[in-house]
């Protein structure tokens, strides 16, 4: 199963607050994802066992490296209203006095780090318009692990957003380290990914 979109109703004066009321309004099977990707409600499926592995081996790399007072989270949804979107990225390291606000998700802007590993049924998504909306919304550094990249499986991280767009600080195939510089100092080990 590929990623499904919901149109919004058909009103280009859609408001932020109708957008997430129709997020949390649908009808997903249990362990979908359910974003708002500019604008439109996405349903994805649950990720592949190989997905879930890469997640926990980078969990497991971070969790090293920092201080008690932040967290790593995997079902975490981060807003960006500017860009209409709700993302729940694989992984988002964020304050965890950034959970203290009542509600589903943090605004994006609180999270240091977001982790995006690519699915087959919607790696586009996190190669643009998630990456774009990082960007907007200032967070620091995106690890981008693409086990569909043309060619050979590569993790990419970018960093210094501005505007809509991020610079790309390295991109490395999978096999390789790739470091992610302070304050996580990390030099994240590729080699046990399993591709796809």
């Amino acid at each position: 199963m590929g990623a499904l979109g919901v149109d919004p109703p058909a009103s280009h004066g859609q408001e932020w607050d109708d957008l997430v009321r129709l997020r949390e309004e649908t009808d997903a099977p249990e362990g979908c994802k359910v974003e708002l990707i500019e604008g439109t409600v996405t349903v994805s499926p649950t990720p592949a066992n190989s997905h879930n592995s890469v997640a926990q081996r980078v969990q497991r790399q971070l969790c090293t490296v920092l201080p008690e007072d932040w967290g790593v989270y995997q079902t975490l949804a981060v807003a960006i209203p500017s860009r209409l979107g709700m993302f729940i990225p694989d992984l988002v390291v964020a304050p965890e006095a950034a959970l203290d606000e009542p509600g589903h998700c943090i605004p994006a802007a609180a999270a240091l780090l977001v982790v995006a590993i690519t699915s087959k049924s919607n790696a586009n998504h996190d190669r643009t318009e998630k990456l774009h909306g990082y960007a907007t919304a200032g967070v620091p550094w995106y690890l981008l692990l693409d086990s569909w990249h043309s060619g050979r499986p590569t993790a990419t991280l970018y960093g210094q957003p501005r505007s809509a767009t991020y610079r790309v600080l390295d991109t490395v195939k999978y096999g390789e380290g790739l470091h992610i510089p302070a304050p996580f100092d990390l030099t994240i080990d590729t080699g046990a990914f399993p591709a796809g």
